[in-house]
């Protein structure tokens, strides 16, 4: 099955020609017929159970996910038509515009997702690329412009010099996602898959991707909340409410914890146990759906901020 969260360890990535996995971390991993891993510690085989639970309750979270972000970006939408004058720095109206764009790209993606878990993909592996590389180019979308936000006043209005900087802003992300699709593609075990990584963790393409991933979701929030608290000047957008706009580091953050985990994993500089085979799945698989949820929390937190 296609675990679209934490794929590296799914049995159907296991049977990949192309993907390196806890078969070549633990060694000595079997299948039945029930689609359960097992692993031989003695007298305690360990027992990773995680994709059976994922077809089950990942299409209908994608689904309610994708339907409350709906809602809650079109109800953002009218409230900028409605009252153009009520955005200020550091949530702009031209900032939110282009976050709801973002977060509205980011949602569109969710049910060829869901559909592709319950069913299968069976829009060929081009496709499967596509959506990769626009999942990820909102992704970074949006973290550039939440980090262009939080050290500028660029946004302060529309004229040729903000203008410049979304140009800047979406074609940079454009190409900071183009790794995550040459890294993906589809496997077909038992049925056809769409993958994240469909090549060797070592590969430049992945590890190129990872490293943009980890920039993006450790390393700018990190290095902004640095500049933030050493540069008083800076803190003043975050009493005017420009926090709101950082709930998409806080929901990405973990994510990003547990891409380093899994590499650290696949590398074997971290050496796995039965528990950690057991559970890292879980773990993953919850930060990135806790990150997939800033397409719904996004739009209600920017609407409260509009409010207050």
């Amino acid at each position: 099955p296609d675990a679209h969260w934490s794929h590296s360890q799914s049995p159907s990535i296991l049977e990949s020609e192309n993907s390196l996995d806890l078969l070549d971390i633990m060694g000595n991993l079997s299948y039945d017929d029930s689609n359960m891993t097992s692993l031989d510690y003695d007298a305690a085989p360990c027992h990773n159970q995680y994709c059976p639970l994922f077809q089950r309750v990942a299409p209908t979270f994608l689904a309610v996910t994708c339907a409350a972000a709906t809602l809650g970006i079109g109800a953002l939408l009218v409230a900028l038509a409605k009252r153009p004058h009520a955005w200020g720095w550091p949530q702009s109206r031209a900032l939110v515009a282009q976050l709801a764009v973002g977060m509205g790209l980011f949602a569109a993606l969710l049910p060829p997702v869901a559909v592709g878990i319950r069913q299968g993909w069976w829009l060929g592996t081009g496709l499967c690329r596509l959506t990769y590389l626009l999942w990820h180019w909102s992704l970074f979308t949006q973290g550039l412009l939440v980090g262009s936000s939080s050290c500028s006043t660029a946004w302060c209005r529309w004229d040729p010099r903000s203008r410049r900087l979304a140009v800047a802003v979406w074609v940079g992300a454009l190409l900071l996602a183009t790794p995550a699709a040459l890294a993906s593609g589809t496997v077909a075990a038992p049925e056809t898959s769409c993958i994240r990584r469909s090549v060797d963790i070592l590969s430049p393409a992945y590890l190129l991707h990872l490293s943009l991933c980890l920039c993006l979701f450790l390393l700018l929030p990190v290095v902004l909340l640095a500049a933030t608290l050493a540069m008083p000047r800076l803190r003043v957008g975050w009493e005017a409410g420009v926090g709101v706009s950082w709930l998409f580091f806080g929901l990405w953050v973990p994510y990003g914890v547990g891409l380093a985990m899994d590499f650290l994993l696949h590398t074997q500089l971290l050496q796995p146990t039965c528990g950690t085979f057991e559970h890292f799945d879980y773990v993953l698989g919850l930060s990135e759906g806790l990150g997939v949820l800033h397409c719904c929390l996004g739009p209600a937190a920017l609407l409260a901020a509009q409010l207050c």
